[in-house]
């Protein structure tokens, strides 16, 4: 029986620095393992976890985004985490972990979505008239992604555990925790002005194309934020921590490093 979750570690047990990963949505922990196996984390103990409801992961109780930040607040106490570092609906997990105060530390938010207008269309189209007609509109993205995920620029051994992970998600599942995750991105709630607010150290990864985006309005308010490092990848990556390890590693270097 798998556990909702799933822990996969990397590096010593007794590492001075440790980093919780929180993956996007549909993904598994395992998305991550390139980004563990830069040398930039040389020495760093790495936390991953596959969120309920991900990659056949069972569902639990309450898939909400402020839910899934409280138990990954538990996770990063219970396994000693400086910094936490989520891509996309992990993103999402992250910075709520901040904006509820419960979490202090450093923080890397990949290809986050902060408002409706950030997340692509037909995801929000998808997901919404699947909780009116049945999950099956769903289930035909789910077919789609594995598809999708062939032409992704990561070597082959790592191409095919994605999608094999990616062919683990059930549809119902997804439904639910993908509109949990919408109802939070569609709150009344300026997340930038937050976010600049919190005094954490942010650094928000995005690429040019392919990973989501930010609002001009987003953007101007981060680029004031003394806390904030706003970093763009060049050209088109939809998953970065496959295709982009090594810039996703050396952000979280750079948030190591302003661990306390």
């Amino acid at each position: 029986m798998r556990e909702a979750w799933e822990i996969l570690t990397a590096g010593p047990s007794d590492a001075d620095r440790s980093v919780l990963l929180l993956p996007g949505g549909a993904n598994a922990a395992r998305s991550f393992d390139l980004v563990m196996a830069d040398p930039a984390l040389a020495g760093v103990r790495c936390v991953a976890t596959t969120l309920p409801g991900m990659a056949g992961a069972p569902l639990t109780d309450d898939v909400t985004v402020p839910a899934l930040a409280r138990r990954a607040v538990e996770l990063a106490t219970e396994h000693g985490c400086d910094v936490v570092a989520g891509f996309s609906h992990g993103a999402s997990v992250a910075l709520e972990m901040v904006l509820s105060g419960e979490f202090k530390g450093p923080v890397v938010l990949l290809g986050l979505s902060m408002t409706p207008e950030d997340e692509a269309g037909f995801f929000r189209r998808t997901v919404r008239l699947s909780q009116k007609v049945g999950s099956w509109p769903f289930a035909i993205l789910l077919k789609l992604l594995p598809l999708m995920a062939r032409s992704a620029k990561t070597p082959e051994p790592h191409k095919k555990e994605l999608i094999s992970d990616l062919k683990q998600n059930r549809a119902r599942e997804a439904v639910r925790v993908s509109a949990d995750y919408l109802d939070y991105i569609e709150a009344d709630r300026d997340f930038a002005a937050e976010l600049a607010a919190s005094g954490n150290p942010v650094w928000v990864v995005h690429a040019e194309k392919g990973d989501g985006c930010l609002t001009d309005a987003e953007r101007a308010t981060l680029q004031a934020a003394p806390n904030v490092t706003l970093v763009t990848i060049p050209g088109s990556v939809f998953l970065l921590p496959d295709e982009a390890p090594q810039q996703t590693a050396a952000a979280i270097a750079a948030a190591l490093s302003q661990a306390t």
